[in-house]
């Protein structure tokens, strides 16, 4: 069982997240992006930083809509990599191979701070919570998404043998930490924590919590003759999305 820094690094998962990413029809692009979009608002002059940036894409997407600064983070190598590769040509951006357990945060250095999808692979996630806030100038945002608890508490014992899943086990919801999953043809670990657990973790720290979303599906992000993959993404929520502003 391997970290999601070394389950990405293995080159057949690598390969096969990156082509699942690349389809425009995936959960991400219909479901998680356009609420991040919708949560993060205008980046014109701000000061960003990227944990868990993945490919570093989305900080080309931040850097072209007026953000001054971008700082990704990224633990996987290969995706690293990729990242550093996305963003050369950007002056104003750099990307750091470190986890956001490594990370040192700088007090008042971010206007404003995301991760998409990375923090469920973090254990100490309390700590990464508190170096955020201190990270953030005052009024800063905090943005960011994970696996909806839902399905990190889903019992995989019973694996797919062919076909779309078309039932989702919840079991041992209120018993949380480390889950060993499998995953794209792996194992990895990943770490399940209730709704509650979150807001009440960014609550401990200071933020203000503005939004609390669930990827409810919106029939415009898909494609016209995408109706029954809509219909099936209205059974069950994939994503968790928060919006947390450091006060005055």
């Amino acid at each position: 069982m391997v970290s999601g820094a070394d389950f990405y690094d293995d080159e057949n998962i690598f390969n096969t997240y990156a082509n699942s990413r690349k389809r425009d029809n995936s959960p991400n692009e219909t479901l998680e992006l356009p609420i991040i979009r919708e949560l993060v608002g205008d980046v014109n002059g701000k000061r960003v930083l990227d944990i868990g940036c993945g490919d570093g894409l989305y900080g080309t997407t931040l850097l072209e809509a007026g953000a001054t600064q971008y700082t990704g983070i990224e633990p996987a190598q290969r995706m690293f990599k990729l990242a550093q590769k996305n963003l050369f040509s950007h002056n104003n951006a750099d990307v750091h191979h470190r986890s956001a357990e490594q990370w040192a945060y700088i007090p008042d250095d971010f206007d404003l701070v995301i991760s998409r999808l990375a923090l469920h692979y973090v254990g100490e996630i309390a700590s990464v919570f508190n170096g955020i806030y201190q990270t953030l100038s005052v009024g800063g945002k905090f943005v960011f998404s994970v696996e909806h608890p839902v399905i990190t508490s889903c019992n995989r014992s019973l694996e797919q043998t062919g076909g779309l899943r078309q039932d989702w086990i919840v079991d041992d919801y209120f018993i949380t930490g480390l889950r060993h999953v499998k995953w794209m043809g792996g194992e990895v670990i990943k770490y399940h924590r209730t709704i509650a657990d979150y807001y009440a973790l960014l609550q401990q720290v200071g933020f203000h919590i503005q939004a609390l979303r669930e990827s409810a599906p919106e029939r415009q992000n898909f494609a016209e003759n995408d109706g029954e993959l809509f219909r099936r993404r209205q059974r069950i929520p994939l994503f968790l999305l928060f919006s947390a502003v450091k006060p005055n």
